[in-house]
């Protein structure tokens, strides 16, 4: 039984086979099933939900979405996932608990994928990661995140390890992800950064106030630098409004590719590739 609750639990064999599924699915030729998708999302997803909900009915897949409290009742998680198994073929989640992804997974009663906890989102960086690929040799390239240990933050150290990336972190001490490649040096780290990365700052606002990316910082980066913020961003809070409208912002086209990466994902692990 495949399940996607961190990237740390696939290898690099299981990503380009994702890939590669990806691909397919872009030209039209990934392959299709007959069956259904538990859902669970809150109603401020929007991103995520969409392209899960849009590539499950593409690919053949009838999405039934309820809100991630469903989740919260005193039922044991190995029962739920039991009695979802008699008419579902697999389990997107988002929900804060990772424990609670895990306890629906430890029954291997269907695959159950992870749309994001408080911990990480690895569907999220699986398609940034993929939308880079498709221009450039990931492992060539310099990657710098901008923002405080948290979901985002450990999904990347997490796509970092499963892809050999050159990954640093830029924040203050404190707020560093355990283990991370870490600099507080922003105006340093920049000029040898060919992807930007950001995150929301959350209840960080004042501390990574200094770290935010501006048109001059993206200045002395690399030629063709990327500038890929997590949405949602706020113009002016982690970059500037002038940032977002520059040429090194990735663009809202970008964010594309979560639609055939999130059908090779459900692909992947219904064992359809």
């Amino acid at each position: 039984m495949r399940h996607l609750i961190r990237l740390d639990d696939w290898t690099a064999a299981d990503a380009a086979a994702v890939f590669s599924l990806a691909d397919a699915y872009r030209g039209g030729a990934g392959p299709v099933t007959d069956g259904a998708a538990v859902m669970f999302f809150p109603p401020s997803s929007l991103r995520t939900r969409v392209s899960f909900e849009r590539g499950a009915q593409l690919m053949g897949l009838q999405p039934i979405v309820f809100p991630p409290e469903t989740l919260d009742k005193p039922e044991a998680l190995g029962d739920v996932a039991g009695y979802l198994a008699q008419w579902a073929d697999v389990v997107v989640a988002r929900h804060p608990s990772t424990a609670v992804l895990e306890e629906l997974a430890g029954a291997d009663a269907l695959p159950v994928v992870n749309a994001m906890t408080d911990e990480n989102h690895p569907c999220e960086v699986l398609s940034d990661v993929y939308a880079l690929s498709r221009q450039s040799d990931v492992r060539a390239l310099r990657f710098l995140f901008v923002g405080a240990d948290g979901n985002i933050a450990r999904a990347w150290q997490e796509a970092a390890a499963l892809f050999d990336l050159d990954l640093v972190q830029c924040c203050p001490d404190e707020l560093a992800t355990p283990g991370a490649v870490w600099t507080d040096d922003l105006a340093t780290a920049i000029r040898s950064a060919d992807v930007v990365l950001t995150d929301g700052p959350g209840r960080h606002a004042a501390a990574l106030e200094r770290f935010r990316i501006t048109t001059e910082l993206l200045a002395t980066a690399p030629s063709r630098v990327r500038f890929a913020p997590c949405p949602p961003f706020v113009h002016g809070r982690e970059a500037t409004a002038e940032a977002l409208a520059g040429e090194a912002f990735v663009g809202y086209g970008f964010k594309r590719s979560l639609l055939p990466v999130q059908q090779a994902v459900l692909a992947y692990c219904l064992g359809l590739g």
